[in-house]
């Protein structure tokens, strides 16, 4: 049955070494006379930091200004923040520089400019321009691929869990993606990153939306995580790797605006009530998820073992629950939750709050909350 569909694929990206100097297309293109850089601390005194910066203030030789207050799970506090920085330096403009966090607060602080007297928390999505103010996306990490994204997760403190702000005027002017920003990123990062774009690949292929252009979108990224990903951990100076991994990343979140499933929404509560690293959290989550959904449907995987390597016999979905556990092993993903200081019985807690989250709603086989129990305590 023929189905309606919209399809939109509209990033700008720049991809190569030295792409970073596409900020100069940046400013002339969007008149930009002073951007605010949004990034995190951590991230100050890093060669990526460095080679942006020089490059920021060669395009910008009057001045630009910093924020750095980003969080590693972004929230409403870091956004409301970001805005008065941008606000008290009459900027004209925002470059969201680092991993997902400080992208999407970067991206969320847009709404702000259009709702500046509203608290971030309380702001609406049902009547946004179709154009916010001009927005630079640089990863330095291959992960998230919050650059290519129309959608900001942020945890909202009032609510005590992530929230998804999302709409098509969110979507980046501009995403750079430099692999020379990328080689300082530690081995165990990498591969929590890179875990991340093979979860957003593995969950937006089976999800029952109709978008056939993702779905082949996210069966190459899940390719190319298979053959970059163990590259880049091992040699984070492998240019290729590197540069490749963060297509990769680009290619997973552009599948995801299909949508996404369980393991997001397990991950989701983790990241909010004990602080895991979200593609950490992902990588722990995703072979207990493709189990559950293939007690059901196993065939479903069937295209995702082919793009993993595996030749199938007759239970895919378990097949490839088994390769994605033997490669998290490979670079070094052997956490399970009770390793990272999450207490056994905080589960039952943790699967309500995955259940308030929406990803789920999209996952192949429909989850109860008993359901969702079953799975944390699978991965504790």
């Amino acid at each position: 049955m023929i189905q309606e569909a919209r399809f939109s694929f509209p990033t700008d990206i720049r991809f190569g070494p030295g792409s970073r100097s596409a900020l100069r297309d940046f400013a002339k293109k969007l008149c930009v006379v002073k951007p605010l850089l949004v990034t995190d601390s951590g991230l100050l005194d890093t060669e990526a930091f460095s080679l942006v910066k020089k490059t920021v203030e060669e395009v910008w030789p009057a001045g630009y200004a910093l924020f750095s207050g980003v969080t590693p799970n972004p929230t409403d506090k870091n956004v409301e923040e970001a805005w008065k920085a941008y606000s008290q330096e009459r900027c004209d403009a925002v470059i969201g520089l680092g991993g997902g966090s400080p992208i999407d607060t970067a991206k969320a602080m847009r709404l702000k400019a259009v709702y500046p007297e509203r608290p971030f928390a309380e702001i609406s999505l049902d009547s946004l321009p179709e154009r916010l103010i001009p927005f630079c996306a640089i990863p330095t990490t291959a992960g998230t691929g919050s650059e290519v994204g129309r959608s900001s997760v942020i945890t909202v403190a009032a609510r005590g869990r992530k929230i998804v702000f999302g709409g098509p005027s969110l979507i980046a002017d501009l995403a750079i993606l430099d692999p020379e920003l990328t080689v300082g990123l530690p081995p165990h990062l990498t591969a929590a990153t890179g875990m991340d774009v093979m979860t957003h690949a593995v969950e937006s292929y089976v999800s029952p939306a109709f978008h056939p252009m993702c779905d082949a979108v996210a069966l190459e990224a899940i390719r190319y995580v298979r053959l970059y990903l163990p590259r880049a951990y091992r040699d984070g100076k492998d240019i290729e790797a590197r540069g490749m991994m963060q297509i990769a990343a680009a290619m997973g979140a552009v599948a995801f605006q299909k949508d996404l499933g369980a393991a997001h929404s397990m991950s989701h509560a983790l990241s909010a009530a004990f602080g895991v690293q979200h593609g950490l959290a992902n990588a722990i989550a995703l072979p207990a998820v493709i189990r559950f959904n293939g007690e059901e449907n196993s065939g479903i995987y069937e295209r995702v073992a082919e793009a993993l390597g595996i030749k199938v016999s007759s239970d895919p979905a378990t097949e490839s629950a088994e390769w994605i556990e033997r490669f998290n092993r490979s670079i070094g993903i052997t956490q399970k939750l009770r390793d990272l200081g999450v207490p056994k019985e905080k589960l039952p807690e943790l699967a309500d709050a995955a259940m308030e989250d929406e990803c789920h709603k999209t996952n192949p086989r429909p989850v109860t909350r008993d359901d969702m129990l079953r799975l944390f305590e699978a991965v504790w």
